[in-house]
C-alpha cells in the first residue's frame, strides 16, 4: 500500500487583488482632510500599513531623496511698484520641528537658529 499526501484546505483564501482604480480611490479618500487611515483600511478589509504603502507608491516620486529646494533672494529694489515683502521665513525640519522668523533678520541669526534646531532633532 502506497502512502499518498493529502492537502486539506479549511479556509477561504484571504489574498485580494486590488485594481489601480480601487487603490487610487482609497488613497484619495485617505488624503481628504480629517480622514482616518485606520478606519478606511478597516472598511476596505485591509491593514493600514498596506494603505500607507499605496500612498507612498502613488504620491511619492520613486527614488527621490529628500533635499533642499533652490532659493533665490531678490533685492526689493529690483521690482519697483510691488509692496515691500513682509519678511517671513518658515523652516520645517524632517522631524516636524518648525521655525518661523518674521521681520528683518540677518543671515547669521537664521543660520544659528537652524543649527540649534538641527542639533536638537538629532538628539530626539
Amino acid at each position: 500500500m502506497a502512502k499518498t499526501q493529502v492537502e486539506v484546505i479549511t479556509s477561504v483564501e484571504r489574498r485580494r487583488r486590488w485594481s489601480s482604480a480601487e487603490k487610487e480611490r482609497l488613497v484619495a479618500a485617505s488624503l481628504e482632510p480629517g480622514a482616518l487611515v485606520s478606519a478606511l483600511a478597516s472598511e476596505a478589509g485591509l491593514h493600514p500599513s498596506q494603505l500607507y504603502k499605496w500612498r507612498r507608491q502613488l504620491c511619492g516620486r520613486p527614488g527621490a531623496a529628500p533635499g533642499f529646494a533652490p532659493v533665490r533672494i531678490i533685492d526689493e529694489t529690483a521690482m519697483p511698484g510691488l509692496p515691500a515683502p513682509v519678511g517671513v521665513i518658515e523652516i520645517e525640519l524632517a522631524g516636524g520641528t518648525r521655525l518661523r522668523i518674521t521681520g528683518a533678520v540677518d543671515a547669521a541669526t537664521v543660520s544659528a537658529a537652524v543649527g540649534a534646531l538641527a542639533v536638537k532633532e538629532r538628539r530626539s
